[in-house]
């Protein structure tokens, strides 16, 4: 069987798949991304990684991946194969592309946003699929987007586009790792509402699925803490829909797991803060956590398509 090697990194696990040419998941695997050891350490983690991947599709499928493909967070320079900052993982300026390349013995390497190449996967196999202009939105770690226009990404002139997260909705607020205060990723990320909940519980261990699950069962700390994430996520929101005009919104990530606990007060609060703004059809991500490891395995088989395009027109 033909495939790609796919890695999706995040700040508190990393995904890697073997990808086929019709987006068909042959292995999946996960690894904790241990970024407490430091941004080298979790570089020699994905190169590990990315071997046993390989070493896995060459002992099931008989030969070496076609392609690989990389997501990371942060900002990316998608042309030159760099991750040139991650807040939460403590890197700059990485060739990733070129060292997974070496590693991979010259295979041939696409390097991506994390949440871009999970836009790119809703947009073409999941809940954004015949959707003409669409936002992604996954609530994770941290927060960021994913602008879905003509069956397309939009990356931006410096492979920024789309950082909702470090939108600032509370001036003056908590302080964020991209050094501003009250971003939205400080209040609204599964990991803000986890820190939230652990202080008004008094348990350190809670977490944002407990958040929920107290949310619905009425306890009035959680659901002061869920409305507080909520209204500032609606806030972040009708910026974009201000700025990009979706048609719709579609919220991933470990809080949209939430299911209705979510979406019916965040619908509520987008309603109430539009004015002109044309509201969007606000549904949640159809992939769940394999939206980036497939995204990733797009991008490496979009590699080989234009390389062979290339070839053909040279």
């Amino acid at each position: 069987m033909r495939h790609v090697i796919a890695l999706d990194v995040g700040g508190t696990s990393m995904k890697g798949a073997l990808v086929g040419p019709d987006g068909a998941l042959l292995h999946e695997a996960r690894r904790a991304t241990g970024r407490h050891r430091g941004a080298d350490a979790v570089v020699g983690d994905v190169l590990d990684f990315a071997d046993e991947l390989r070493a896995h599709g060459e002992a099931r499928h008989g030969h070496a991946p076609l392609a690989a493909g990389l997501a990371v967070p942060g900002i990316v320079d998608a042309d030159h194969g760099i991750a040139v900052y991650a807040a939460n993982l403590g890197w700059r300026d990485v060739p990733l592309r070129d060292l997974l390349t070496e590693r991979l013995d010259g295979v041939p390497v696409a390097l991506g946003h994390d949440v871009r190449a999970g836009g790119l996967a809703e947009g073409r196999l999941g809940a954004g699929r015949g959707a003409e202009r669409f936002l992604f939105v996954p609530l994770g770690t941290g927060i960021a987007g994913a602008i879905g226009i003509g069956g397309a990404i939009e990356a931006g002139a410096h492979g920024c586009a789309g950082e909702i997260g470090h939108v600032v909705v509370r001036p003056g607020g908590a302080l964020c790792g991209c050094g501003q205060r009250g971003c939205l990723e400080t209040l609204a990320s599964a990991a803000a509402v986890s820190r939230a909940w652990a202080t008004a519980s008094g348990a350190p261990d809670a977490d944002a699925a407990d958040c929920a699950k107290a949310v619905a069962s009425g306890d009035p700390r959680a659901v002061r803490v869920w409305r507080e994430a909520v209204e500032a996520l609606a806030d972040g929101l009708v910026t974009a829909l201000t700025l990009l005009d979706p048609g719709t919104l579609i919220i991933g990530g470990g809080l949209a797991e939430a299911g209705e606990t979510l979406f019916s007060p965040l619908r509520e609060a987008v309603r109430a803060r539009i004015t002109f703004q044309k509201p969007p059809g606000i549904v949640p991500a159809a992939l769940g956590d394999t939206a980036g490891c497939l995204g990733a395995g797009l991008l490496a088989w979009d590699l080989l398509a234009a390389t062979a395009t290339k070839e053909v027109t040279a």
